[in-house]
């Protein structure tokens, strides 16, 4: 039970995934050159990272930014605002934006992760505002062994069908998070045999994981939060839209006004943030993609059940791993919390998170207040007490915490690790 021990199975496993570690490497290179062409032909210089006040009329930062982010995912518009409080307001815009009274909202891919329930209507909690009160309906087709199963989301989709909504990652949810190629079945068939309605893509923690995103497969829209991959943990706050110009402008139209879209929005913080985080980004994410690895090899050599397994492509950067009692999901939440470089003195505990049904417990100890980007990890205290980790901006600091996190699984009598063996503690 000695930190040698602890470390001897840390580095069997990190022994196992050269090969892996140098696929992601290269995907780093791909996604960071296409993020500097971009940047070089537009220009950006000092000036783009002025800041503005009032209106914000011709922001050439806002401006360029969102133009890139368009260019970046081959879309014709983008829409960028630190104002965008969270990945789940990125979402409930456009959502709004993009239904009517009498409309209805068909999910491809189960029922979405947690806090988009009060935004559709759906949670225990009567919410005002939300879409179910705005008359708004929704429809929900299950995923099929992992997989959108397009037979069935074309059986229910309706006349009110308006919008069909796809989450790439899993959430809180037991499956496969979706490769971006995945969609373009989906897609095919909503514009061939539905024209008119369009196909939105939850797109958070996904970014920049692979060569390409669902928006080459015909999402017509994406959507996620720049305190996640995209940002590259250096973005204090914001979230991003891109898609068609039409259907960006509605969903523009409510941050703002309709008529004045993406016209207006002033920020006098500097911008460079967002810029310099963007081009950090597939570096960032190629080092939580290594973090995650490890951790589910590591767990997968103390007899742990994990999803993704450490060899397996990824689509994203959570990493899930079924704990099986409580205890243990805390004591490794508690350990992360324990190795981070911003609150490492506070212990997690479970409690009742806003926009949750269960209570949650949660390890967060981020430069950036809830950045997913950052090393953490979270998850519901209902069976079977799974923990989603996610993040990491450098492997050496995953790697210390998850050592670390191992420790307090020990000293909690949650795990056992000795020279011989290491599983889970019955």
């Amino acid at each position: 039970m000695s930190k040698n021990s602890i470390r001897a199975v840390i580095s069997a496993a990190e022994g196992q995934l050269h090969e892996r570690f140098e696929e992601i490497d290269a995907n780093e290179e791909v996604r960071t050159k296409q993020i500097l062409t971009v940047f070089r032909e537009e220009g950006v210089s000092y000036r783009h990272f002025s800041p503005t006040t009032g209106y914000g009329y011709d922001d050439i930062g806002r401006d360029t930014l969102e133009r890139i982010y368009a260019r970046i995912f081959h879309t014709e518009a983008g829409f960028m605002r630190p104002h965008i409080a969270s990945g789940t307001a990125a979402l409930s815009l456009a959502l709004f934006g993009m239904t009517k009274p009498g409309e209805r909202i068909l999910s491809a891919t189960g029922m979405p992760y947690d806090t988009l329930l009060s935004v559709l209507g759906l949670s225990e909690k009567r919410i005002p505002g939300s879409l179910r009160e705005m008359g708004v309906g929704f429809d929900c087709a299950e995923l099929k062994n992992g997989h959108i199963d397009v037979e069935t989301v074309e059986s229910m989709i309706t006349e009110n069908t308006s919008l069909v909504i796809a989450q790439r990652s899993r959430g809180y949810a037991w499956r496969p998070s979706l490769m971006p190629s995945e969609f373009r079945a989906l897609a095919d068939m909503i514009h061939t045999r539905h024209p008119g309605v369009r196909l939105m893509v939850d797109n958070c923690y996904g970014e920049f994981v692979c060569p390409d995103e669902p928006s080459d497969y015909g999402a017509d829209l994406c959507v996620g939060s720049l305190i996640k991959n995209p940002g590259g943990g250096i973005a204090p706050a914001g979230g991003y839209v891109v898609g068609c110009t039409d259907d960006i402008e509605r969903i523009a139209g409510r941050l703002t006004a309709p008529g004045l879209g993406r016209e207006i929005g002033s920020y006098e913080g500097s911008y460079r943030m967002y810029y310099q985080g963007l081009f950090m980004a597939p570096h960032t994410v190629a080092q939580a993609l290594k973090t995650a690895i490890l951790t589910a090899r590591v767990f997968e050599l103390t007899g742990f059940e994990t999803t993704p397994p450490a060899l397996e492509k990824r689509a994203d950067i959570i990493q899930a791993i079924k704990m099986g009692s409580p205890e243990r999901l805390v004591a490794f939440c508690q350990g992360l919390q324990a190795a981070s470089p911003v609150d490492s003195m506070a212990e997690p505990e479970p409690w009742a998170m806003p926009g949750y049904d269960d209570p949650v417990v949660m390890a967060a100890g981020t430069f950036v207040a809830g950045a997913s980007i950052e090393l953490s990890a979270d998850g519901p205290i209902r069976p079977p007490y799974t923990a989603y980790m996610q993040g990491g901006l450098t492997y050496a600091h995953g790697k210390i915490a998850l050592e670390e996190a191992l420790e307090r699984m020990v000293r909690t009598k949650s795990l056992i690790i000795d020279n011989k063996e290491a599983k889970p503690y019955n």
